[in-house]
């Protein structure tokens, strides 16, 4: 595949290829210089902290199971009456 640098020395790795390695917007690659040939590798090994960071911001992930306890309770209550 060819890509083009643009005026600002940036290059667009095509789709086809950020599905086969699962890249996103965000993730990191590191770039090396080997022989006069410019390898990018992407960074894995990010915390898992780093990678869900965000992910989940305004999710109630909680609620769920404050609720699931709630009705055990209810439950029990039922159980002893």
């Amino acid at each position: 595949m060819l890509v083009r640098l643009s005026s600002k020395g940036q290059l667009i790795i095509p789709k086809a290829v950020r599905r086969a390695l699962g890249l996103e917007a965000g993730d990191e690659l590191r770039l090396q210089l080997v022989e006069q040939r410019i390898v990018l590798e992407p960074v894995h090994g990010s915390s898992l902290i780093e990678a869900l960071y965000g992910r989940y911001a305004g999710a109630h992930l909680l609620e769920e199971l404050e609720q699931e306890h709630q009705q055990e309770i209810q439950d029990e209550h039922k159980l002893r009456a």
